[in-house]
């Protein structure tokens, strides 16, 4: 690379600070700030040394950068994604893509028209042991998936002691716990065996203290044939992921809090080992930092495109729309 790449971070909250950190640690960009908090963006501008921030997008788009990270709530998302598309500006949009289906057609399009690199910042398809648990399914090493079973939780208010006073209140700005967490896994499941196609949910404010949204989620679904369990809570003391998929001739685990996936393929034998990598969390969007790089200089397809990520927003709103009217829902692809 001869030249270095522009980097727009636009948003500074907790996600917008962790991309932008990470952007800068690559080497390989130089980032911009667009924060509309003058308080926040001259914190940011003084902690990461900075030297291009600004309150005002178009000022921002008038630096020319190369690409864009969108980390604003993300109601917010399609009318910033729509006003960098048609500046040419590649985009990782963060999850979920949005809160509605709203302006996605035309954004598809004018990505299409621009031929503009444009993901979506599904952090785990970053994971190299992921990655390698995938590949052994996608490869039938363990036979044909037959269901897939994920439980995950972890107590919210700690690692987002903030929660009350953020877009998580409500689930017109992308609160909830089916749009800020559940999605990730619902995102990894169709990485893992394809896209959901029908579910059921059931959802409640069990836990949390001022705020009203879900806290709690079970779904039942289909990716096709391969059936589908999903649980989630943000409450629970235990901060532990585990994502089961079962196939026709063993069962592949992956348990998040050792880091690790495995298998076993006889009965009554003891759990094989697949790979296990521990890192720090900065580590995953690094990694998907680095990716999304490689992805606008050479030109190849993101770790998550937006076509996925507007799948899996279709299956979180059929899910939210599943828990207010107690009914299957079949998802459009």
């Amino acid at each position: 690379m001869t030249e270095s790449l522009k980097t727009l971070i636009i948003g500074g909250g907790s996600i917008g600070e962790r991309h932008l950190r990470c952007f800068q640690q690559t080497g390989r960009t130089d980032v911009l700030l667009c924060e509309i908090n003058d308080q926040l963006r001259q914190t940011l501008k003084d902690r990461y040394q900075l030297e291009h921030v600004f309150s005002d997008l178009s000022e921002a788009i008038n630096q020319d950068p190369d690409l864009a990270v969108i980390c604003t709530p993300a109601h917010l998302h399609i009318p910033i994604a729509l006003q960098l598309s048609k500046q040419g500006i590649d985009l990782l949009i963060e999850k979920p893509v949005s809160t509605s289906l709203d302006g996605l057609t035309k954004l598809i399009d004018l990505v299409e028209q621009n031929s503009l690199m444009t993901g979506v910042a599904y952090v785990h398809r970053s994971n190299p042991v992921l990655e390698s648990m995938r590949h052994a399914i996608r490869e039938n090493q363990l036979g044909k998936p037959v269901q897939i079973n994920c439980v995950s939780g972890q107590h919210f208010p700690y690692y987002r002691p903030a929660y009350r006073d953020i877009y998580y209140t409500q689930h017109s700005t992308g609160g909830g716990a089916v749009q800020d967490a559940l999605t990730h896994l619902i995102n990894l499941g169709e990485w893992f065996v394809g896209p959901v196609t029908s579910l059921v949910a059931d959802a409640e404010h069990c836990v949390l203290a001022g705020v009203e949204v879900e806290d709690s989620v079970n779904v039942m679904a289909r990716h096709g044939q391969v059936m589908a369990s999903y649980t989630l809570n943000q409450h629970q003391a235990a901060n532990e992921t585990v994502v089961s998929v079962i196939c026709e001739n063993g069962i592949a685990r992956f348990t998040g809090h050792e880091g690790q996936w495995s298998f076993m393929t006889e009965p009554e034998t003891d759990w094989q080992f697949g790979q296990q990598i521990t890192f720090e969390r900065d580590t995953l969007f690094l990694n998907q930092a680095q990716a999304f790089l490689d992805c606008v200089q050479n030109r190849t397809s993101p770790l998550c495109t937006l076509e996925e990520g507007v799948h899996t927003l279709r299956v979180a709103l059929a899910i939210l729309d599943s828990v207010a009217t107690r009914e299957w829902k079949t998802i459009d692809a």
